[in-house]
């Protein structure tokens, strides 16, 4: 249960997130549409509205804001539709990436992510090209000096498929997607307090760079983050 240490990695990509707050009510807004839309507006029956206002609470989202996406979404307002379309590619170096969208003109987002792509030293690949390096899954991170033992014990029992630890002490605990609210909930209430808890594409073989091909890949990354139709963007890449 050793592994990688990616608690810089994480910790960097988690700052710049962090430096895109603008955005942030943006992202969550939709995402809280299409899951209303797709799975019904009681947050008890659909797991992936209840994740999104979790993410517009901690954001400091209102909650009439919150009630009137869903009910924009339910039927009860008038509102725009997404569709979501996920893109794949190659960045500096072969590292991969995949671009999540939520977008009303599908034809715009293709152009701008292409463009993106192209402009900034990468190639825009095909449905598929790049999805089969990465796992959709519950991840859950630890600080370094957080008990090992503790995490391992918690997350086991609550359902979690692995626990890995890195090189510097940092804990990441792996879960299904399905599985994911509990084992957190599970860790939570045992008194142990992630950095980073979500459901993602964890990257399953890290290509390092560094130097010049580093500054060219987070260039990249952030032309890309930057896009009004992009929610996420997943890379193995550790900077």
């Amino acid at each position: 249960m050793a592994g990688h240490s990616k608690w810089a990695n994480i910790q960097h990509r988690k700052g710049r997130q962090d430096e895109k707050r603008g955005k942030v009510w943006t992202r969550i807004t939709r995402e809280i549409i299409v899951a209303a839309r797709e799975g019904g507006g009681d947050i008890a029956m659909n797991p992936r509205l209840r994740l999104a206002i979790e993410k517009a609470k901690a954001a400091n989202m209102p909650a009439d804001n919150i009630k009137r996406n869903v009910d924009k979404a339910t039927g009860n307002l008038d509102g725009v539709t997404y569709e979501e379309i996920r893109y794949e590619g190659y960045g500096i170096g072969g590292a991969a990436i995949i671009v999540d969208t939520m977008t009303d003109n599908r034809v715009r987002t293709v152009a701008e992510v292409r463009h993106a792509f192209s402009k900034y030293g990468g190639n825009l690949g095909t449905e598929g090209s790049v999805a089969f390096q990465f796992k959709h899954c519950g991840q859950i991170v630890f600080a370094p000096g957080t008990s090992e033992d503790k995490v391992m014990e918690v997350a086991l029992e609550a359902g979690a498929d692995d626990v890995v630890v890195g090189d510097d002490g940092s804990i990441e605990v792996l879960t299904a997607p399905a599985d994911f609210e509990a084992v957190r909930d599970a860790l939570t209430a045992a008194g142990l307090s992630a950095e980073i808890a979500e459901v993602t594409m964890r990257a399953d073989n890290p290509v390092e760079l560094a130097g010049d091909d580093a500054a060219r890949m987070q260039k990249l990354l952030d032309v890309i983050e930057d896009l009004d139709d992009v929610q996420d963007v997943f890379h193995n890449a550790v900077l």
